[in-house]
């Protein structure tokens, strides 16, 4: 669970123009179904616009910020709202909206509102890529205030002066800011279940307050893990799921952590008494750094980052014939690819709960449970 990189700004890619730009242009637009990213579908001049700061049934003034007259999709902003959604609400801070800080795509939205959207993703995602229809509802947790003042690590762009921003939405350019309501009063606690954890500086953490006791909480009830079983935790960072792993299994059970990140390894290694720690990209690890004895494991825990697990990993999961794996994904198109993967192998999605770790965005964290 360490991935410092596990959440990175998004930047366009470079590409050859197709045409001359329409950035800039505005039409009048209904608004349909949200999609995964934070935004919503419209269709303008035959063409799929992605448009953000909307709701799915308003109809809005859009203007395309990006795009050219060739493309396939264009991206624009909802920069007035004609015929409002009755789940609109007024940003509360004055940095969110069009032009403005990029951080935030939800402000908009009431927050049963926002979970039914994510909901509505997590829906689509694995209905579209792996092929299974699924009821999800997602959960809140405790931490935040009223969707605001979660952020317990936050970064700001320096500017001259001293004073500080945050960025444009797919765009290097700083909105200048006081502050950001997302920010929590406190810095993170490395307390779980009464269990301190050590982190390195800069290392992952998961950012809302109750994010890590609500995600082993998920995990350890899909596991049902057993006295003497054998587990291996995946993408382990500094051993958050191995921790409680390793006292669910008992003495005659076994753990093994297996971390890209050697520093987090190394400190999972401190927090994880009776853990094998071992540092490795996760694949290569599965492959061939293993003992002989791991070549079969109870349980697994998967909590990959962004891109997903892939086959790779997967099939050397499969291969140990685990009676049971949890997913931990934070996003759902990477969690329905993989999902899709495990299915080709006999592996079926028998539970999934989706928790609300990211309010005001349209970030959500997933547990899959996974059996054979």
């Amino acid at each position: 669970m360490s991935r410092p990189a596990r959440r990175p700004s998004r930047r366009p890619r470079a590409r050859a123009a197709r045409g001359d730009s329409v950035a800039g242009r505005r039409f009048e637009a209904e608004i349909g179904p949200v999609a995964h990213g934070g935004h919503c579908v419209a269709r303008v001049e035959d063409r799929v616009v992605f448009v953000r700061h909307a709701l799915p049934g308003e109809r809005v003034v859009v203007e395309i910020t990006e795009g050219t007259e060739g493309d396939r999709f264009w991206r624009g902003d909802a920069v007035e709202v004609l015929t409002p959604a009755p789940d609109r609400v007024p940003a509360p801070c004055p940095y969110a909206g069009p032009g403005l800080c990029g951080g935030c795509d939800l402000q908009h939205v009431t927050l049963p509102a926002q979970r039914r959207l994510k909901a509505e993703v997590v829906r689509e995602q694995l209905r579209r890529l792996a092929g299974i229809d699924v009821d999800v509802s997602v959960e809140a947790v405790p931490g935040d205030e009223d969707g605001l003042h979660w952020r317990t690590r936050q970064r700001y762009v320096p500017l001259p002066g001293g004073g500080r921003g945050m960025r444009k939405h797919r765009s290097h350019d700083v909105v200048p800011v006081e502050a950001c309501l997302l920010e929590a009063p406190a810095g993170p606690s490395y307390v779980v279940r009464g269990v301190a954890f050590e982190v390195a500086d800069g290392g992952f953490w998961q950012v809302h307050p109750g994010a890590p006791e609500a995600l082993v909480d998920a995990v350890l009830a899909a596991l049902d893990p057993r006295p003497g079983e054998s587990a291996l935790d995946l993408y382990a960072g500094v051993g958050l799921f191995s921790r409680f792993l390793s006292e669910a299994l008992g003495p005659t059970g076994r753990v093994a952590a297996v971390e890209g990140d050697r520093a987090a390894s190394a400190l999972s290694e401190r927090n994880c008494p009776g853990v094998t720690a071992v540092p490795g990209d996760v694949a290569s690890v599965l492959a061939t750094g293993l003992p002989a004895a791991w070549s079969r494991a109870d349980l697994v825990v998967l909590d990959p980052p962004r891109a997903g697990a892939k086959r790779a990993v997967v099939e050397q999961v499969v291969a140990r014939g685990p009676r049971a794996v949890a997913y931990v994904a934070c996003d759902p198109a990477a969690l329905a690819r993989d999902v899709a993967i495990f299915a080709e192998h006999g592996y079926r999605l028998v539970t999934l709960r989706a928790f609300d770790l990211f309010p005001m965005t349209h970030h959500v964290e997933c547990v899959a449970l996974l059996t054979p």
